[in-house]
């Protein structure tokens, strides 16, 4: 608890700082804008390789990759399991001579098949450049390395120890990660999250957290023209439930299910003898998930077909990430080493649930979204605005440097 405090103050004495900002490095301003190529470089790399969560060859080629640059950086570097994923999850630090203890957390695998790399390689159209996970979040392993890449440059070790995270699996809720990012947050003060920064070139300073909803559905099969009330119609049951806990929903608490997949039945003349739908369930406070589970059980109790079976089931994933004092230090932080540049960061929440709420969970400040900026996350149409990274590169490398005190 007396952490906290401490990490407390720590947070709304750099806030309160906000206002005053300081001069513009142009040596580190310039070192940024020398390193956007050579950034860019190397994000066309990674995207062209497909790393979805479950392509291990694709993601061992990734890590590889990055393993590669974290050695010229002078990290530590560890290869960690991330069961029940096949892959493993990089943890790679630096020690210094100062005092703050900074986590970075960036992931390596994307929401896209194998070979949709090879379908829609990186490719740069004007002052975009387009690919698979380029923005969500390759760029943010990219902004990562390169962080530590001009903090080595400038010959810059002011901090305790700086840890960075390549989780593989995030996309898919972290399961294999939970654990490790629990313990390495405890041991920091304060963590950055690399996933993208938001198309009005915005920071995510709150989360909503995760969870889904499993429906399964028992019937009887029956032949649909000539006896069809001998049979128990499982879709339709399953219908019946769809409509009724969609209504768990709470606007005024920011709390929302959607149903997004429903299955039953394989031939059309035949009654179903099962089915099964999923929802996906968002929560601005934690309580919600009680709530819903509560009001869920309740609500399913009630059934269109008689003698049929319901089982609801609420699988509960990433926590909130909650606005507080900690993040709103943070943020402004973040906006006064903006301002050096002229130019103004937005702050914004976000119904995505992210490795940054598992962090705050730890009890550990976190701002999100310092990842290069984009849009169309996870559609064919991702992208990111190429003159962000040298800004974005500038905003990390300082707020690494100022935490390091």
């Amino acid at each position: 608890m007396r952490k906290n405090f401490v990490l407390l103050g720590l947070m709304l004495g750099l806030g309160g700082a906000a206002a005053q900002a300081a001069p513009l490095n142009k040596a580190l301003l310039a070192q940024a804008e020398k390193a956007q190529p050579e950034a860019l470089a190397l994000l066309e790399r990674l995207v062209n390789i497909d790393s979805g969560t479950y392509n291990e060859a694709g993601l061992d080629k990734v890590g590889a990759i990055a393993r590669e640059e974290l050695k010229k950086l002078g990290a530590r570097i560890e290869v960690l399991p991330a069961s029940p994923a096949k892959s493993s999850n990089i943890v790679a630090t630096w020690t210094g001579k100062g005092k703050g203890r900074i986590l970075l957390v960036a992931h390596m695998d994307t929401v896209f098949g194998d070979g949709t790399a090879a379908a829609r390689p990186f490719r740069v159209d004007g002052k975009r450049a387009y690919g698979p996970g380029i923005m969500d979040d390759k760029g943010g392993i990219v902004m990562a390395l390169y962080a530590m890449k001009l903090l080595r440059e400038a010959r810059f070790d002011e901090y305790a120890k700086v840890t960075l995270i390549l989780n593989t699996n995030e996309e898919t809720g972290s399961t294999g990660t939970l654990a490790l990012i629990d313990k390495q947050a405890r041991e920091h003060d304060v963590a950055f999250n690399l996933e993208p920064g938001r198309p009005a070139d915005g920071l995510v300073i709150w989360r909503k957290g995760s969870g889904g909803i499993e429906l399964d559905v028992k019937g009887k099969a029956a032949h649909a023209g000539v006896a069809p009330d001998a049979g128990r119609n499982a879709a339709m049951e399953a219908a019946h439930q769809v409509l009724q806990l969609s209504k768990l929903g709470d606007a005024g608490k920011q709390t929302t299910v959607n149903f997004t997949v429903i299955k039953a039945g394989e031939r059309s003349n035949v009654i179903p003898d099962a089915a099964h739908a999923e929802a996906d369930v968002r929560v601005a406070v934690a309580e919600e998930f009680d709530r819903v589970e509560k009001d869920m059980a309740r609500i399913s109790a009630n059934k269109l077909i008689p003698d049929t079976q319901v089982s609801a089931k609420l699988r509960r994933g990433f926590p909130p990430m909650p606005q507080n004092a900690a993040t709103d230090g943070m943020a402004a932080r973040a906006q006064a080493i903006y301002g050096e540049l002229g130019k103004k960061l937005t702050l914004e929440g976000s119904g995505g649930a992210a490795d940054s709420s598992l962090i705050a969970a730890a009890g550990v400040p976190t701002i999100d979204g310092l990842g290069i900026v984009g849009g169309g996350i996870h559609t064919p149409e991702e992208y990111i605005e190429v003159d962000s990274i040298a800004p974005r590169l500038y905003l990390l490398t300082r707020l690494i440097m100022d935490y390091s005190k």
